[in-house]
């Protein structure tokens, strides 16, 4: 029986399925197969049988599956976690409550801070005090524990985070409170704050083992019931869970710390675009991944995917948002996607966003109670999106409820329907362009310098607009665009990341002590493998440091060639830096450097399909399988040629105007673009503007 290597990928309108499968005799890889199902909220382990019974997957032949999901950042944002109790050192209770003095809404003199995941009441403390460098000043004096667990227990507590000041440095006094705690009431769930992070910045480390116990025992609980599923469905082959950093996990990983998974789907997302400019000789990229719900957008670098531990979650122009100081792929995420809400403000201006149909109703033309229009339905009304092959031609478009929304919107603003979906869409655009900026522009790099791959369901539907605007020179749309970010979880790498607190001047005799802390961790690294029978010659480390000038609070990671430093590296790192911050910020510092963190990333390598190439056919006009009108906004009306991806062939070439429609997707090609077909079925699309480098 051939074996299968499956991921799955839970979004909030669908739920992407990506798998192939091995040859029993010669264990080469078949080709990739896709499959889509609605999500389904709030038993999202449903969606996920859903779509690989709709596959007609027999899991008793899966040797390998992926699993990428929403659920953390679920209940984190809708708050749907349970009552969570903190423990801290005596004196630092209210460090949830005073938090960082970044407000953006600056001149709002009756601002107020985010609400603390965990009130007051429910934040107690222990005596006992370490340095900064880790020594004991106070003896760790648990004697009030009991009391505390039994206040906790009264007020139905269900997850408790441990957080005490410089357990960064030495974790010993957490660790003692956790096997106290699990002698005094070992049911509940625990998490101490050096199980996920050894990085300093006390109200980061506290808020981060907050949000992990908060949401702990949904993510057990999801992760144990869709385990159960599987295994029920005769599955016993590796069981891995993607995770924010780009890289995968065990399951039992992710169990203990839930919070890795906050961003596992566009994490994936990106780490495939990364992978396939690999492939097809692009280096340099920007990521776009626009789903029904959101669009993400990440900039890679020479082939780079940067992570980085400062993330926030619910950070806006009027929050400063809750930190998570845990390796997430380095994105940009607005709340614009194929099912984000039009609508009018009491100033009569049209927004759309961040509200979402979602996959319940969802957009108005899926005729399921949705009656506000969406990002999707305005692509539909002007032609963009085929109403006969619409979601694969799964649904029947509901044209005349559509034009009746687009109506009402209008007039609110004294619109016809048309200019209404021009509107919505030009506002998305617009939307998704300034997060494509806080990538690029913002960070120092010109977006001509880069291609674009899109992604995602709106992935394609957007981009080639998008690319125009910025002066992108190319667009590439991967094959089975729509379900990428499920394929990128196949390319994955199981991965983790620890991280070390060690300030300290940069100098020749800081070497040794570099090397024998980055001999430490790898030591470590190697355990918690060995733990799950990994072997050690499959596995590999990336080294960096983070840096800065004397005097400065915040760092920028500089990667280093391996973990030995000698004296006669320590010049190349501070000349690397140098050009490193002056890249970033624009300018340098006549200052002294310094060492705030080491950090490495263990990689256990994971067998990767190889991408199957079509066949050759450079005759495009096989693949036209009718003609229409369609609305390319400031561009005109055109008569577009509509042309099926499936059909068309390596080396085929064309012109727009046209669309191009698949299964999942649905990719716009304006006037002045030219598509080209390569050997593995990307699109590579490109354009000439009055942007264009000479």
């Amino acid at each position: 029986m051939a074996k299968i290597r499956l991921a799955t990928d839970v979004g909030g309108t669908f739920t992407d399925l990506v798998f192939y499968e091995l040859d029993s005799k010669t264990g080469a890889a078949g080709p990739i197969q896709t499959e889509k199902a609605h999500t389904t909220p709030p038993d999202f382990d449903t969606g996920v049988l859903d779509v690989i019974e709709k596959a007609q997957i027999d899991l008793s032949s899966a040797s390998f599956f992926a699993h990428g999901t929403t659920v953390v950042i679920n209940a984190l944002t809708e708050r749907k976690g349970v009552k969570t109790g903190l423990i801290t050192t005596a004196g630092f209770r209210d460090v949830l409550e005073i938090a960082r003095g970044n407000r953006p809404d600056f001149f709002n003199l009756r601002y107020q801070k985010p609400t603390p995941f965990v009130p007051r009441y429910l934040r107690r403390e222990v005596k006992g005090r370490l340095t900064y460098k880790g020594e004991v000043i106070e003896p760790l004096d648990t004697s009030e524990l009991p009391q505390i667990i039994a206040d906790f227990k009264a007020d139905g507590v269900e997850a408790i985070a441990v957080c005490l000041l410089h357990s960064y440095a030495n974790p010993d006094h957490e660790d003692q409170v956790i096997a106290e705690i699990a002698k005094l009431w070992p049911e509940v769930a625990t998490i101490a704050s050096n199980a996920i992070t050894r990085e300093w910045r006390e109200y980061e480390r506290s808020n981060t083992a907050v949000l992990s116990a908060y949401v702990s025992p949904i993510a057990r609980a999801y992760l144990s019931k869709l385990e159960s599923a599987v295994s029920d469905k005769g599955m016993d082959g590796a069981f891995y869970v993607m995770q924010s950093n780009g890289g995968i996990d065990t399951l039992g990983a992710a169990k203990n710390v839930p919070i890795t998974m906050v961003e596992s789907g566009p994490a994936s997302g990106v780490l495939g675009a990364a992978a396939l400019g690999k492939l097809i000789g692009e280096n340099n990229i920007i990521a776009l991944d626009i789903g029904g719900t959101t669009a993400k957008c990440s900039l890679i670098e020479n082939g780079r995917v940067d992570v980085t531990s400062q993330y926030m979650i619910e950070k806006s122009r009027l929050s400063a948002g809750y930190p998570i100081m845990t390796p997430v792929v380095d994105l940009v995420e607005i709340g614009n996607g194929g099912g984000s809400i039009a609508w009018v403000d009491e100033h009569e201006k049209m927004h759309v966003g961040p509200q979402s149909a979602g996959a319940l109703p969802g957009p108005v033309a899926y005729g399921a109670g949705g009656t506000e229009p969406t990002t999707t339905d305005a692509n539909l009304y002007l032609a963009r999106i085929n109403p006969d092959y619409f979601v694969n031609g799964e649904i029947e478009a509901d044209m005349p409820a559509l034009a009746g929304s687009l109506e009402r919107l209008g007039a609110k603003l004294g619109l016809t329907a048309v200019e209404a979906a021009r509107g919505i869409v030009r506002i998305a655009n617009h939307n998704m362009q300034n997060a494509l900026k806080l990538v690029s522009i913002n960070r120092g790099h010109d977006p001509r310098d880069f291609t674009m791959i899109a992604f995602g369901g709106g992935g394609a539907m957007h981009a080639t607009a998008l690319a125009q605007e910025l002066s992108i020179p190319k667009v590439v749309i991967p094959a089975s665009s729509a379900v990428f970010s499920a394929w990128g979880m196949l390319m994955s790498d199981l991965r983790r990341d620890y991280i070390r607190t060690q300030p300290m001047p940069i100098a020749s005799g800081s070497a040794a002590s570099i090397s024998a802390t980055f001999a430490e961790m790898e030591a470590e690294a190697l355990a918690s493998f060995a733990d799950e029978d990994i072997p050690t010659d499959a596995i590999m480390f990336e080294h960096y440091l983070d840096m800065r000038y004397d005097g400065q609070e915040h760092s920028v990671r500089m990667p280093l060639n391996n973990g030995k430093i000698s004296s006669t590296d320590i010049d190349d790192l501070v000349a690397r830096f140098h050009d490193a911050y002056e890249r970033e910020y624009t300018y340098r510092l006549d200052a002294g450097t310094n060492m705030v963190a080491l950090s490495i990333v263990a990689f256990a390598k994971i067998d990767r399909p190889q991408l199957a190439k079509i066949a050759e056919d450079g005759d495009a006009s096989k693949a036209i399988k009718s003609r229409r009108n369609v609305d390319y906004d400031l561009a005109g009306i055109h008569m577009s040629d509509i042309y099926d991806r499936e059909l068309l062939g390596s080396g085929a070439e064309f012109s727009g105007p046209a669309i191009i429609e698949e299964a999942g997707t649905t990719t716009v090609i304006f006037p002045n673009q030219r598509v080209r077909v390569d050997e593995f079925g990307n699109l590579h699309i490109t354009t000439k503007t009055s942007g264009d480098k000479a």
